[in-house]
């Protein structure tokens, strides 16, 4: 992965746009489409961020340039070596924002994983988001150890779970899930020998093990591709290790 992605908020913000005709149009409707205002070069000193949307390849190296000295972020319509991001093609089920990039390599590409991703994120999506927001509090004074109140929201929110984002009405069981008697905390352990360094060939229960998982022990020659199919915030330990005392554990070991 050579970017690291980031939502970024503009709303009340100037954002650069330079250019003119369909292409810089485009631009400056995706800007007001997030709050942002759009506005000419002259403004740049207000802001943070720039598109360049121009035909012209001199022209447009020339305004990149003249903007990054201005120490804006710069984008560059189809010319991604001269970007400092780029932009992805976005689902929205506001408030969730599902963006698809391919770095720049391929603008379609990106559109048609989102299109086919559209037809399987329900609409709901966005309400079960808003509700979940609005109940942070109680979900904080339901479970007050962050450990506890993480597992308890993956748990809702796994395939089958109470709150099931592909499931009709899971906005409208948030409450009745607050609600509910506190089960006894699990802890698990899960063992899998694994015989290719290719995800592709994880199963669908190892994939979501490994993605739910709050540590993972692994052989040492188990490959990086393997372990980054890991939540970010796990904890990874070589073998041999000592499961923790609560939580899921998931060892790997290599066949």
């Amino acid at each position: 992965m050579h970017s690291l992605p980031l939502f970024h908020r503009i709303a009340g913000r100037r954002v650069v746009v330079v250019g003119d005709g369909d292409m810089a149009g485009a631009k400056a409707r995706l800007v007001e489409r997030a709050g942002g205002i759009p506005c000419a070069e002259t403004e740049a000193h207000h802001a943070a961020l720039a598109f360049v949307a121009l035909d012209n390849p001199r022209a447009a190296e020339a305004a990149a340039l003249r903007l990054k000295r201005a120490g804006l972020l710069v984008n560059v319509a189809d010319r991604p070596e001269l970007c400092d991001f780029t932009l992805p093609s976005l689902l929205d089920r506001d408030p969730v924002l599902v963006a698809v990039s391919t770095g720049g390599a391929s603008a379609g590409l990106a559109k048609h994983l989102r299109l086919r991703l559209e037809a399987i994120l329900p609409q709901s999506l966005g309400a079960l988001a808003s509700t979940l927001s609005a109940a942070r509090e109680h979900i904080r004074a339901r479970y007050p150890d962050g450990d506890t109140r993480r597992r308890a929201i993956d748990g809702a929110l796994q395939e089958g779970g109470a709150l099931d984002p592909f499931a009709p009405g899971s906005a409208a069981a948030v409450e009745t899930w607050l609600d509910r008697k506190t089960a006894t905390e699990e802890t698990r352990v899960l063992d899998f020998t694994l015989t290719s360094d290719d995800p592709e060939d994880l199963t669908i229960r190892q994939a979501r093990a490994l993605g739910q998982a709050d540590t993972v022990l692994h052989d040492p020659a188990i490959a990086e591709a393997i372990l980054v199919r890991a939540r970010a915030d796990a904890v990874r330990q070589p073998l041999p290790a000592e499961p923790p005392a609560s939580g899921l554990t998931v060892l790997l070991r290599r066949g």
